[in-house]
């Protein structure tokens, strides 16, 4: 009987000390959290900045102790810019990795795949960067950094006709590309309104290489204006048929052309007096965009896109959701701990690099738009708007 007794006293001695580790192992452990971006391809540079950007605010979080003692991991997969890629990285980031919420993705195409597939499972994500209007259409669990396409193309549209004084304008967009047709469409119903004339209206397939013809067309009509809502890899071989055509226009771009000097090779002639609409500039004195900016430098060594600047705000805003969340539950994937991390999401209003953030009905951010000219080579704060 005594022999029973030790032997069913060291089998609860066993029994609780599984359960303790194990309780403080989950409480101890890391917070995983996913981002989604185009890692490799054509569009990289928007995908490998905004990850930097994230991860720099999560560095420097963990930094200070993270969220009660534990570190935030983030578990990062490639896109490729293409929405079976990132549909495939949202699944992995679920099922697999079971991470509390997600960044990304960081394009619009391939974030319209996440934002519907995402619904059913209730997954709070932030996409940074995707500003195409219909992402957080879907459901109540997608939220953004940016401000909105419409909003860019309004801005594009009126800067125009207000402060470059044209009265005429040509587009040319690419007709396989949603952000691409989506800010095109918003520019013309714009133009329509304040009274600027669209005289050239020229598309090209996603897969083209030359924009000689439609440029042509556009030359003929003589435009005061060049509105190309385009990637910077795109814009530059656009900007740069455009001489060879002798199309003579100011030309005016969206913030898919940010980066747009870091491309490899870059002639900065090609792109000089190119106006495009940004999300926050590196000339802005205030002192969150300054130590933003001194930290990124100083971590990669480089000039910091607004990519990078929105994922660093993405991820701030996260985190101030996942600390609020920690004062009444556990940080993990269950379905009541996603609602908890959604209501603080709604409910969020910080100061960011790229301003100041709170959401609307809709959890779009209503901020500002910044006109960002290409002088001498150097990206120039034209205003903000």
């Amino acid at each position: 009987m005594k022999t029973k007794k030790i032997v069913a006293l060291v089998l609860a001695a066993m029994m609780f000390c599984t359960l303790f580790a194990a309780c403080s192992k989950e409480e101890s452990g890391d917070i995983d959290v996913g981002f989604i971006g185009p890692l490799t391809g054509a569009v990289a540079m928007y995908g490998t900045t905004a990850q930097k950007g994230a991860q720099l605010f999560i560095d420097e979080y963990n930094k200070a102790g993270g969220l009660n003692g534990r570190s935030i991991n983030l578990i990062s997969y490639d896109d490729k810019h293409d929405a079976t890629e990132a549909t495939n990285a949202y699944n992995k980031l679920v099922s697999s990795d079971e991470v509390a919420a997600i960044i990304g993705t960081v394009t619009s195409t391939p974030c319209l795949a996440v934002a519907q597939v995402s619904v059913e499972d209730n997954v709070p994500i932030i996409t940074p960067t995707a500003t195409q209007a219909e992402v957080t259409s879907f459901g109540d669990n997608m939220f953004r950094t940016c401000f909105l396409d419409p909003f860019q193309s309004t801005n594009m549209a009126t800067f125009a006709k207000n402060e470059l004084g044209a009265s005429t304008a040509a587009i040319i967009c690419n007709n396989d590309d949603s952000y691409s047709t989506g800010l095109a469409d918003r520019f013309v119903e714009v133009a329509g309104e304040i009274g600027l004339e669209i005289v050239a209206l020229e598309k090209y397939s996603g897969t083209d290489s030359d924009y000689k013809a439609q440029l042509t067309n556009i030359a003929a009509k003589n435009p005061d204006v060049v509105f190309v809502p385009e990637y910077y890899n795109g814009l530059y071989m656009i900007l740069s048929q455009a001489k060879e055509v002798g199309l003579d226009a100011a030309f005016l771009g969206v913030d898919g052309a940010d980066g747009i000097l870091g491309i490899e090779g870059v002639d900065p002639t090609i792109v000089e007096g190119l106006y495009f609409s940004n999300h926050y500039s590196t000339k802005d004195e205030s002192e969150v965009v300054q130590n933003f900016l001194k930290n990124y430098k100083e971590t990669y060594n480089e000039e910091p896109s607004a990519f990078a600047a929105l994922a660093y705000d993405a991820a701030m805003n996260l985190i101030n959701a996942l600390e609020k969340v920690s004062e009444t539950m556990d940080i993990d994937n269950s379905d009541e701990c996603r609602a908890a991390i959604i209501a603080q999401l709604a409910a969020t209003s910080i100061d960011g690099v790229t301003g100041h953030i709170t959401y609307d009905a809709d959890h779009n951010s209503q901020k500002a738009c910044f006109v960002i000219e290409i002088v001498d080579g150097d990206y120039t704060l034209y205003g903000k708007y």
